[in-house]
């Protein structure tokens, strides 16, 4: 489908394919096995279903890297606020063998923008989140770092989880 809607023509510099991290199945791996997929940045958070999510894609990147040529550009955090979430981030892509890219810092314009049927870009231009999306941008178009991941085992990433106080943050909730 995508072909059909000239997605993959010689004169677009870039093409965006959005998947959902909890499920890594055809529709992910389709773009990868047939080297339409070359570069891939995994978009999370410092939530834990997030994180597990975005080792599950790297799985699928490191599966398919050799025979597809795919690489993992990096880590795109879109914060939600959680405790210790920048260090968790860095700790989770300098396990994976990649860096934290960039950290999109929540900011309620978003929903305002979404409400408004805009990109933030639309709805406020000049705003600081404008700005941090430009920004994005730049550090995409200017990374040359691309690597074939080492995804965890989930243990390991229990372990980090719990090294940056998720875990045992959890456990104060217990009723």
């Amino acid at each position: 489908m995508l072909e059909n809607l000239g997605a993959y023509t010689d004169d677009l510099d870039y093409v965006f394919y959005d998947v959902l991290g909890d499920v890594v199945c055809g529709g992910f791996a389709m773009p990868i096995r047939e080297g339409k997929a070359k570069e891939i940045y995994i978009v999370a958070s410092g939530e834990m279903m997030a994180l597990y999510a975005a080792n599950n894609i790297s799985k699928g990147i490191q599966r398919y890297a050799r025979t597809g040529g795919v690489r993992l550009g990096g880590i795109i955090c879109n914060s939600r606020n959680v405790d210790r979430e920048l260090d968790l981030l860095r700790a989770f892509s300098k396990e994976l063998g990649t860096k934290l890219l960039y950290f999109v810092p929540r900011d309620n314009i978003v929903q305002h923008a979404e409400i408004n049927k805009k990109t933030v870009i639309e709805y406020r231009p000049d705003s600081h989140q404008a700005q941090e999306y430009r920004n994005l941008a730049q550090a995409v178009i200017e990374n040359q770092d691309f690597v074939i991941p080492t995804p965890m085992t989930q243990e390991r990433l229990e372990e980090i989880l719990m090294e940056y106080g998720m875990m045992e943050l959890a456990d104060d909730y217990k009723i």
